[in-house]
């Protein structure tokens, strides 16, 4: 089975440029230690400061909905609201080449 591939990718609001990168940090180690990550790497934009994009390998969709259902990516949803503009767009996919 093809490993599950997410892009995660928000936007800071004005001014909440370093709390959003401190918060989406603090969620690293912990989710690499997680059964089923494959790969959780954190990105920010070269163009716009404070655009966060994260690129994921899971190894299936279970392993996946079991890490949206951590503490800390509960709690980082919880200051999504205070911290991002316009949501979280998230897309998966399967490499199929």
């Amino acid at each position: 089975m093809p490993l599950l591939t997410v892009v995660a990718e928000m936007r800071a609001l004005p001014g909440k440029e370093a709390e959003l990168r401190q918060a989406l940090l603090d969620c690293i180690e912990p989710t690499r230690a997680e059964e089923g990550c494959v790969q959780y790497d954190l990105h920010e934009s070269t163009d716009t400061p404070g655009h966060f994009i994260f690129y994921e390998n899971w190894t299936s969709r279970e392993a996946l909905d079991r890490h949206l259902a951590t503490p800390h990516l509960q709690k980082l949803g919880s200051l999504t609201p205070v911290l991002v503009e316009g949501g979280v767009r998230i897309v998966t996919a399967h490499r199929i080449a």
